[in-house]
């Protein structure tokens, strides 16, 4: 099937209304949408506090996240620009205690204020056209002492996924974002370690974690062919997910940012 047209949303930012089922099927209905989801079922209660509290889901997509707090007693509000995307979470969350909020990130001061102890941001950074605005905007959100679990999308894993394949010119030219306004899934604004620690300093955010998610995986020749090999390369993700420097090279970075228990984050310049 040819490309398509995809429109970006008038501030720039990448939506998935009429890409919902590739969406689904491209990051969660293959193996590697089974070994995220699986990593964070590891790292989340190793990397955050977690007693019950209210959660704030930005950008919560097909509700897998949401799905997740709520098994654990978390009530949670699921905020998605996406009304096509919303649905599909409506469907897979109902009866659990999930509010949902039709909204894009930079809409929550206004209909998500909290503040919140606990937020999660997961693959969403990368979509949007002004990244750092919204690192500095999920600051403004946490209560004293909050943490925010952020997951973004790796720039530098992204540039050793295109050596490994040939594309040795799109490398060294850097060309590694997408355009947002066709079919494919690549982001249009991928992110370094770097430019998160900078962030998140000039917000008032300390990093107190960070882990790689799918260190191997992404890199391999051939995906496993059986449920032994699996269970191995999933040993390996879980066993040097944390350890430097493989976690710099997952294809995305999770981190536990804190706001400090007496100060506000710093605004941007």
């Amino acid at each position: 099937m040819p490309d398509t047209p995809s429109s970006l949303s008038p501030a720039g930012d990448r939506h998935f209304d009429g890409l919902a089922d590739k969406f689904a099927d491209s990051l969660y209905g293959a193996a590697r949408g089974e070994l995220r989801l699986a990593l964070l079922d590891r790292l989340l209660p190793e990397m955050l506090d977690l007693d019950g509290q209210p959660v704030l889901d930005v950008g919560g997509g097909l509700g897998q996240l949401a799905a997740w707090f709520a098994a654990r007693g978390h009530p949670v509000t699921l905020a998605e620009p996406s009304g096509e995307m919303l649905e599909r979470a409506r469907a897979r969350l109902a009866g659990q205690p999930v509010s949902l909020l039709q909204a894009p990130l930079q809409a929550l001061p206004e209909c998500a204020p909290g503040p919140w102890r606990l937020i999660a941001c997961h693959a969403v950074l990368e979509w949007l056209a002004d990244p750092r605005s919204a690192l500095a905007t999920l600051a403004g959100l946490l209560a004293p002492g909050g943490q925010l679990s952020l997951m973004v999308f790796n720039r530098d894993a992204l540039r050793m996924s295109n050596v490994v394949k040939g594309n040795l010119e799109k490398a060294l030219a850097d060309r590694l974002e997408g355009t947002g306004k066709r079919r494919r899934l690549t982001p249009i604004s991928p992110l370094t370690h770097g430019q998160v620690e900078a962030w998140a300093a000039e917000s008032g955010l300390a990093i107190s974690a960070v882990a790689g998610i799918r260190v191997f995986h992404d890199y391999l020749r051939q995906p496993p062919s059986s449920a032994a090999d699996r269970a191995r390369l999933l040993a390996l993700e879980r066993r040097y997910c944390r350890v430097d420097p493989h976690w710099r090279l997952g294809r995305y970075l999770l981190y536990t940012l804190e706001a400090s228990p007496t100060h506000p984050q710093e605004p941007l310049p």
